[in-house]
């Protein structure tokens, strides 16, 4: 498949997500950035760019991950797979703390992600707070 992301593979992408980027959950209505498409394995490790390899991302996650598939889990120091919104649930690699402005690890994939991605990075946090309090957050299901 070509490289071009038609209108149509990007309104897939968008819908598929609920418009929300599919590693730190902001919701594309908040976000500062248009959401981008991200290549999950990215084109220069072969990655194609089909829908399902691709995963709708804001532009921090996105730069964060450029080429990365794999990261360094902080708890064991292995090297492990980064999250796949294709192949993995949201809810099986990462949860919320009690006040949902932070995004915590639940599994080896899931915290090499929040660090690999910056994750909690100190806007994201704040937006969260700021729409947790006007109850926007968090979003649904992912």
């Amino acid at each position: 498949m070509s490289e071009h992301i038609s209108a149509e593979l990007r309104r897939e992408v968008a819908e598929r997500a609920q418009r929300c980027c599919e590693y730190c959950r902001t919701q594309e209505r908040f976000s500062c950035d248009p959401l981008t498409i991200d290549h999950i394995i990215p084109r220069a490790a072969g990655g194609p760019t089909q829908s399902d390899n691709l995963a709708l991302s804001c532009f921090g996650c996105n730069q964060h991950k450029a080429r990365l598939v794999t990261a360094t889990d902080p708890v064991t120091t292995e090297q492990v797979e980064l999250f796949h919104p294709r192949r993995q649930q949201w809810d099986g690699h990462f949860t919320w703390n009690n006040d949902f402005t932070t995004i915590l690890g639940v599994s080896p994939t899931g915290r090499a992600t929040i660090v690999a991605l910056d994750l909690n990075r100190e806007g994201l946090v704040n937006l969260r707070r700021v729409l947790y309090s006007i109850r926007e957050h968090p979003p649904g299901p992912g």
